[in-house]
């Protein structure tokens, strides 16, 4: 296992090792913050001069009702026109003073020199004209009819004077904004461009450093085993006993070329590995990456796939292209069943052209009209039966390496993986955790281990003991324990008949699981369950599955036998009980009317049919016998249950009572099954 060094580069060790690198973080953070706050400011800034570049430039606007009224009193100084914008209003000093109505020019502590007391906007300069004109010919007919009767020659010098007093002077200027032009000009291109560089930068971040232009280029990581390397070897991969003899070829065919190629011989260009979800697909490549010294790009099958048309093609090319120049080199592509499968399955037209453009590109680069020489590619999928068959041909993908769940010596391997760190008190018995096991892949081992040492943390002990394993291993298959659950006496009764139900008769059978423990507590979405361990067999007889079917009924049957009647509980095993009744019909050939016939889809074609592999009336033979195999399955575990009926009730008051019983307990009510050591010896 890869020890972690939680050391900063100045030789101090980090307090919290899960963020060794918190400071740098957090002031590599503080500065992209303190970027995009001043590029807002810059925006915000153009923005405003901008929006703002044909406003006015005074101190306050007025409307006309206003500047009517400073006109009629004739307290107006100087009316400056500016840019042919607006118009600037001066008030005259001496009418500052006396009239309270201009009481805020007093208060504001404003440089007037430079600009009008008031500002106001007008449509036009031409109506704006008209308006000052006719205000200035009211003034002036207005004083005129004022005047006292004199002479003639009086009247007209007055008259005159009149007229040079009430007329209004117009001015005009322009301002002196420079740099408000060229922001009001060129600030929405300013804005534009800034815009694109803040994008460029988030696109440069998320694309791993080359920019928006880059979005065709390859995302691999590259581990060149010398500066850059995964530090697991094959050490550090148990149980794969035979998976991981198949990649040490591999591997051993870019250490010594020679020694295959000698013989004539090609080295293999693909090799896929196929298994289910956990068992140590991903850890194999980095194992070969690890032990290779050779350039290793690992990418994910997601990676290529994108919103942009072409692009994943592209870096199809792109990958291949820096893969032939560090040849020999290997190419990973983990869950390669997302830009892999099958073409022409969708009944959409063009619904996925870009998916299968970057399929037809990985065909192409992986064996086409150009040579891949040194070039090894290797994937990993849980889903090889959606697969596109070209690309599982020979020549690109030339061996399938399958990656089963382990068996119990393999699970043991993991268990002393997976226990290097761990504190584990005396009573820790490997052989018998691979038993309690069966099923575990390597990711859910790793995780039993993980949730005992967090079990054993949670009550406060210095050492992980075999009941935390124990406990950790329920937690993990049925759930966590809700003892706070309301509960009636009936339903706690009725579910403790209905799990003896199933212990009871498993117990009976002759190929029936050995029973591990029965709980009547609630885990999960279960109100109660029964522990077993099944037999680890390559082959299932007839015999076996209904038995399996036969247990799977026997609670509701005891439900009935007991009660008179039956409840909701049994939904989970009727639901089990009918999936095996099919597939033994359907899929196995084992029902006398359908015969030696299996509708089994191995390619998984079914997906994109409408209809099924058989009529109508096969189909309601298949119905037919499935509900015969389940109902002579349920009257064999109601004769079973009736026959035993005082044992049941021993059985299930025990279980009421405690809650959990385990295989001792129901062995001292029914006794040793007389087949348990023939099936061991055998």
């Amino acid at each position: 296992m890869q020890e972690n060094d939680n050391k900063s580069p100045n030789g101090n060790q980090n307090k919290n090792p899960l963020q060794p690198n918190k400071q740098n973080k957090g002031k590599k953070r503080g500065n992209e913050w303190f970027m995009y706050i001043i590029y807002a400011i810059i925006i915000l800034t153009l923005g405003g001069v901008w929006l703002g570049g044909g406003g006015t430039g005074g101190n306050k606007e007025i409307g006309w009702s206003k500047l009517d009224e400073i006109l009629r009193r004739g307290d107006q100084e100087k009316i400056v026109i500016v840019d042919g914008k607006y118009a600037e209003i001066y008030i005259k000093e001496e009418a500052i003073k006396i009239d309270t109505a201009y009481n805020d020019i007093l208060g504001a502590d404003k440089d007037f020199k430079n600009a009008g007391h008031y500002t106001h906007k007008f449509v036009s300069i031409e109506s704006f004209k008209d308006d000052i004109d006719m205000v200035a010919q009211q003034n002036f007919e207005r004083d005129t009819a004022a005047l006292a009767d004199t002479n003639a020659v009086s009247r007209a010098q007055q008259i005159e004077q009149l007229r040079r007093d009430n007329h209004i002077d117009l001015t005009a200027r322009e301002s002196d904004k420079t740099w408000e032009k060229i922001a009001y000009w060129f600030g929405p291109m300013l804005m534009i461009l800034l815009f694109f560089f803040i994008m460029s930068r988030v696109a440069n971040r998320q694309m791993g450093g080359g920019g928006i232009f880059s979005v065709g280029k390859s995302k691999a990581k590259i581990y060149d085993g010398k500066t850059t390397t995964t530090n697991v070897t094959f050490k550090d991969v148990a149980g794969l006993a035979g998976a991981k003899e198949e990649v040490m070829e591999v591997v051993d065919f870019l250490k010594n070329p020679n020694k295959y190629t000698a013989l004539g011989g090609k080295i293999p260009k693909g090799v896929l590995l196929v298994g289910p979800p956990g068992t140590g697909k991903t850890l194999l490549a980095k194992a070969v990456a690890g032990e290779a010294n050779v350039p290793f790009f690992s990418m994910s099958g997601s990676d290529f796939v994108e919103m942009f048309v072409g692009v994943g093609a592209s870096r199809v090319r792109d990958l291949f292209e820096e893969a032939k120049k560090k040849s020999p080199c290997i190419i990973f592509i983990d869950e390669i069943d997302a830009v892999g499968r099958a073409r022409g399955h969708s009944g959409l037209s063009n619904a996925n052209d870009e998916r299968e453009n970057t399929l037809n590109q990985l065909l192409t680069e992986m064996d086409g009209f150009g040579t891949n020489n040194g070039v090894i590619v290797m994937a990993a999928t849980n889903r090889a039966d959606v697969l596109d068959r070209a690309l599982l041909r020979a020549g690109r993908f030339d061996r399938q390496i399958y990656v089963e769940l382990p068996d119990i010596e393999e699970r043991k391997a993991i268990f002393d993986v997976h226990m290097k760190n761990l504190k584990l008190g005396n009573d820790i018995d490997r052989d018998f955790l691979s038993k309690q096991t069966p099923g575990f892949s390597g990711a859910d081992i790793a995780n039993v281990c993980n949730e005992a040492a967090l079990c054993a943390a949670r009550k406060g002990k210095d050492l992980i003991e075999r009941q935390d394993f124990l406990d950790a291993i329920d937690r993990i298959i049925g759930g966590l324990e809700k003892r706070s659950k309301v509960i009636t006496t009936e339903e706690k009764r009725t579910i403790a008949y209905h799990e003896s139900g199933h212990a009871s008769v498993s117990w009976q059978l002759r190929w029936g699981n050995p029973l591990v423990k029965v709980t009547i507590v609630p885990r999960g979405k279960a109100l109660g369950a029964a522990w077993y361990l099944p037999e680890e067999r390559q082959i299932t007889t007839y015999e076996q599955m209904f038995d399996e079917i036969t247990s799977l009924v026997a609670g509701r049957a005891a439900e009935e036998i007991v009660f008179g009647q039956i409840s909701t509980g049994a939904l989970n095993d009727l639901e089990r009980a009918t999936k095996i009744a099919f597939s033994l019909v359907a899929y196995y050939g084992m029902s006398p009317k359908i015969g030696n016939i299996s509708y089994y889809d191995t390619a998984n074609q079914g997906d994109f049919n409408f209809t099924k592999p058989f009529s109508e009336r096969t189909n309601e033979t298949i119905d037919a016998e499935v509900k015969r195999m389940v109902e002579e399955a349920y009257e064999r575990a109601k004769q079973m249950i009736a026959a035993n009926r005082e044992k049941l009730d021993e059985l299930a008051n025990l279980l009421f009572e405690r809650e959990v019983i385990f295989r001792e307990d129901v062995e001292k009510i029914y006794g040793p099954r007389p087949w348990e050591e023939k099936k061991t010896e055998s």
